[in-house]
């Protein structure tokens, strides 16, 4: 898959070497940056501004693009044996799904199970994620019914995020896992009525809802650290 942009390349190359494919360039790079990709061993194209725009797909390239694996999934077993989980029903705008990984990945969370869409961009994940993508381990499940039984039979507490809901959160040492809902429609009232707790954010001015990864930011820091609304 193609990725781009001068940060997010410089990231891919320190941190996740073997996943490059091919490098492309659209502008000089200073010396100690091209003897890093040299290093690599892999091939290195030089490309004009109208072959970049369209490996970019009208995209901000900045002029350094890679050709790199796909990130690997994590098994949905495994995750029934981690801490914290955030799970993602339905959520498809590729800035959010960015946002809430970089935050899941700086605040602690040790995976996140996207749900409910029938495929997504990695490299568009990656880019807005500002390469949190990378290291955040993450599990496709397309049903998240499926997902909120089984990490009850796990012995997860469930908490959703609602308007009509708590606004207290204890915090607690054992397993659970944070659902948050589609940007438009939230969640679900059978995923809903799965959960042990909704949660809700308190608005000191008149206003409906948060963007949903700065209302999940927000509860991911209240459920780490018991935090009250």
């Amino acid at each position: 898959m193609i990725v781009y942009g001068k940060q997010v390349v410089r990231l891919i190359v320190s941190k996740s070497p073997h996943s490059v494919q091919s490098i492309y360039l659209a502008k000089e790079v200073d010396k100690s940056f091209f003897c890093l990709l040299k290093s690599l061993n892999k091939p290195i194209f030089k490309l004009d501004a109208k072959k970049a725009q369209a490996l970019a797909k009208g995209g901000n390239h900045q002029g350094y693009l890679l050709d790199i694996t796909p990130l690997e999934f994590v098994d949905f077993v495994s995750v029934k044996e981690m801490n914290f989980i955030v799970v993602l029903c339905g959520i498809s705008d590729v800035g959010n799904l960015g946002s809430i990984v970089r935050t899941s990945y700086a605040l602690g969370v040790d995976c996140i199970v996207i749900c409910g869409i029938k495929s997504f961009k990695q490299e568009g994940v990656l880019r807005a994620s500002a390469g949190a993508f990378l290291e955040m381990p993450f599990c496709v499940v397309y049903n998240p019914l499926d997902v909120a039984n089984e990490l009850k039979q796990a012995g997860f507490t469930l908490y959703g995020a609602d308007m009509q809901g708590s606004k207290k959160v204890m915090s607690v040492s054992h397993k659970k896992a944070l659902f948050l809902g589609s940007e438009n429609q939230g969640l679900s009232k059978r995923i809903i009525d799965k959960m042990d707790c909704i949660l809700t954010i308190s608005m000191k001015r008149e206003f409906d809802s948060l963007n949903v990864s700065t209302a999940g930011a927000i509860l991911i820091d209240r459920i780490i650290n018991g935090r009250i609304g």
